[in-house]
């Protein structure tokens, strides 16, 4: 079914979300039917990708990480992820009565986790750890994932497309400050829980 959905969604995105609206999905739902797996395509795919593969840095040595070093980032990674998907989907609901949208915690996290699909699925590009290809296939997404956002806040929430599209750039806004918080707690696991250990 969700397949189904996010398929609808890229052909033909208004009638799929007024589908969507129509099912009902409760948080737990939500995390344990889709969102730790979704969530685990980036993190398995940058695991393999930084333990087999490697990066190279300026036409230099291929570097890669030990299994050993890289296996607790990973499941770090993991973990910071679904908490980033719960906050945004928190941070919708926070927000909604500011804009005047009728949504649910529920549908935010259903809104939430259809919106955040592009993004996770744009992390298979771990697996080829190369700057320029995993920029490209992420500006991809993030391109999906806003004209998803833009359009089904609408639906979601109940709205005009105008309203919609002022509750969606603020939804950018929080979006940008959890990608920042992800961020430095990466940076903060990197240099003191779980240092990474590489290998030419």
């Amino acid at each position: 079914m969700y397949v189904q959905h996010f398929v609808g969604l890229i052909h033909h995105p208004k009638e799929e979300w007024e589908e969507i609206v129509e099912e009902k999905y409760s948080i737990v739902q939500c995390y344990l039917r889709y969102i730790i797996w979704l969530a685990a395509i980036p993190a398995v795919s940058v695991y393999i990708g930084t333990t087999q593969v490697g990066w190279s840095l300026g036409g230099g040595d291929t570097v890669l990480l030990t299994e050993a070093s890289a296996l607790p980032i990973a499941i770090a990674f993991y973990l910071v992820l679904l908490g980033a998907v719960g906050a945004m989907a928190y941070a919708m609901y926070w927000m909604e009565h500011t804009y005047g949208v009728d949504a649910s915690l529920e549908r935010c996290f259903m809104l939430t986790t259809f919106t955040a699909t592009p993004m996770m699925l744009a992390g298979l590009a771990g697996l080829y750890p190369v700057m320029w290809f995993d920029v490209m296939v992420g500006l991809v997404a993030v391109t999906h994932t806003l004209k998803l956002l833009i359009t089904g806040v609408p639906i979601l929430g109940h709205i005009s497309e105008e309203r919609g599209f002022m509750f969606s750039m603020s939804v950018v806004t929080v979006g940008l400050c959890v990608l920042v918080a992800v961020l430095a707690i990466t940076v903060i696991l990197w240099a003191s829980v779980t240092p990474p250990v590489f290998i030419r």
